[in-house]
């Protein structure tokens, strides 16, 4: 890991910002290119003005749909925004709250599971300690880093990297993104 960090000396985690900003730009970018996603979000933030639950709430779903976003999107991102406007999800009680609390209470929202409550745990809340083990660009780090290559496979794979990051706590989320750099340099931002 020492090795990894001097390689990539000048750069660090900062935080995305807005709890619901965040969280629905992760929506929008689900599963296209990190390109297409950049060019659906201008759309969006263009036709709804303002980002906020409330704005996103007033708008009609096919204001939404003409941005580029797919029905079942639209639906995650007015899903979203209501959990916040209900008070569901609260971002001034994030502090108070552990990992897992958050991730229970973000999961609750249709669109958003597991890896997309820990992106916002690593990007928006930068909490220091989380391992995202269904990330498939952390499995492969480990695999090219402490594995020779051999692939993260199933269960027993997980728990392998599991074990190898105890080394790491209680810093897990530096040491994750310290090997995404080494796969990437460049910052994928969420």
């Amino acid at each position: 890991m020492g090795s990894i960090i001097a390689a990539h000396p000048g750069v660090k985690l900062q935080s995305r910002g807005d709890a619901f900003v965040t969280l629905a730009r992760a929506i929008v970018g689900q599963q296209i290119s990190t390109k297409a996603a950049d060019a659906v979000w201008r759309r969006f933030c263009a036709a709804c003005g303002e980002t906020t639950p409330k704005g996103i709430l007033r708008r009609r779903a096919t204001t939404l749909r003409q941005c580029g976003l797919s029905d079942r999107k639209v639906e995650y991102i007015r899903d979203l925004a209501a959990h916040f406007v209900s008070g569901k999800v609260d971002p001034t009680r994030f502090a108070e709250q552990g990992d897992e609390e958050i991730i229970s209470e973000l999961v609750d929202i249709r669109g958003v599971g597991r890896w997309t409550a820990e992106m916002f745990l690593i990007f928006n809340l930068l909490r220091p300690d989380v391992l995202p083990l269904d990330d498939l660009g952390l499995l492969k780090a480990v695999s090219v880093h402490y594995l020779d290559g051999a692939p993260v496979v199933g269960r027993e794979g997980r728990a392998q990297v599991m074990q190898l990051a105890e080394v790491w706590s209680p810093w897990r989320s530096v040491a994750t993104w310290y090997l995404w750099r080494s796969l990437d340099p460049v910052p994928v931002t969420y």
